[in-house]
């Protein structure tokens, strides 16, 4: 097994956790209140410019060719997650200038950043892969229950579209590339820690 693979697996009881979420089942079958799911996009609109910011410190810190392109075609996926905010914010009113950001969204860009500033190449895929995986898991698994069309087709069909797989899967071919070192399992347990923390403030607004 690979070794992002074997991350994944380790880390299989928080995925279940995030999959069996109240805000994630809301998603699904579209019952979640508007207004926290607003309060979502706005909190991970300001999540996703610093997770652009570490994509942007992995192709400066990439020692060849193939992973600043790697990281280049990252970059730009989040470019299309963040077209994806701004919709709902166009359709909903959502005011994605000067969100003010949770300390569970603090709690995240503050370790992303600083893990692609100061830990290198290997330690910011581990540190950023599991944000793409498990968006990926989410909206496959939730496209194959069959979301009721509503307010959260786009998020669901956005996850599952074999595109934004693709996009997981080119970082976790640079984390394959990684050594497996303690470190790495450890940054990419944190990271899936902050996940689920981050859906824990999105469905209680704190």
């Amino acid at each position: 097994m690979s070794l992002a693979g074997r991350l994944w697996a380790e880390n299989a009881d928080l995925a279940a956790a995030a999959l069996a979420h109240p805000f994630v089942t809301g998603i699904a079958d579209g019952t979640l209140p508007r207004e926290r799911f607003a309060g979502y996009v706005a909190q991970d609109a300001f999540f996703l410019e610093s997770f652009a910011r570490g994509y942007a410190l992995g192709v400066a810190h990439s020692a060849d060719r193939a992973g600043l392109d790697a990281f280049a075609d990252l970059l730009a996926g989040v470019r299309e997650e963040l077209r994806l905010h701004g919709s709902y914010a166009a359709r909903w009113g959502i005011d994605l200038t000067g969100v003010q950001p949770l300390p569970a969204t603090l709690a995240y860009t503050d370790f992303l950043l600083a893990t692609a500033a100061l830990g290198g190449v290997a330690l910011t895929c581990a540190a950023m892969t599991p944000c793409m995986r498990l968006y990926a898991h989410l909206g496959r698994s939730l496209a194959d229950r069959g979301v009721p069309d509503g307010d959260y087709t786009d998020w669901v069909t956005s996850y599952a579209d074999p595109s934004f797989e693709a996009l997981a899967g080119t970082l976790e071919k640079l984390l394959d590339a990684a050594a497996d070192a303690p470190a790495v399992h450890r940054a990419y347990r944190r990271a899936m820690e902050l996940e689920l923390g981050f859906f824990d403030a999105a469905w209680s607004g704190a």
